[in-house]
């Protein structure tokens, strides 16, 4: 991916706030300005979804399995890279490679 910008920053920073305010009705990226009126219509999120604010208030819930603890360990760089190579989720991985281990030892 190129990061090199592809915007004429010379010809945006000789605009006029005045050139700028004419151009924004015509721009179909522009979000509309909110006047006085859109705030007087305004209500809090809780009064117009109350459903979806205490859903998210409740958080996670209980625990599907036994909680984790969390721990700082140091370990071979080779291992690292080879799980977080993996992908996603690497250190369930590694927790799951674990658990067999301490199975088979017992």
């Amino acid at each position: 991916m190129n990061s090199e910008s592809k915007t004429d920053w010379q010809y945006v920073d000789s605009l006029t706030d005045s050139e700028i305010d004419a151009a924004i009705p015509t721009d179909a990226d522009a979000a509309p300005i909110a006047d006085i009126e859109d705030f007087e219509r305004a209500r809090p999120v809780a009064e117009v979804v109350p459903r979806v604010v205490e859903w998210r208030r409740r958080g996670r819930g209980p625990q599907k399995k036994p909680i984790k603890v969390p721990v700082s360990i140091r370990l071979s760089p080779e291992v690292i890279v080879y799980f977080q190579s993996q992908g996603k989720g690497w250190q369930s991985r590694m927790d799951e490679v674990l658990q067999e281990y301490v199975a088979s030892h017992n």
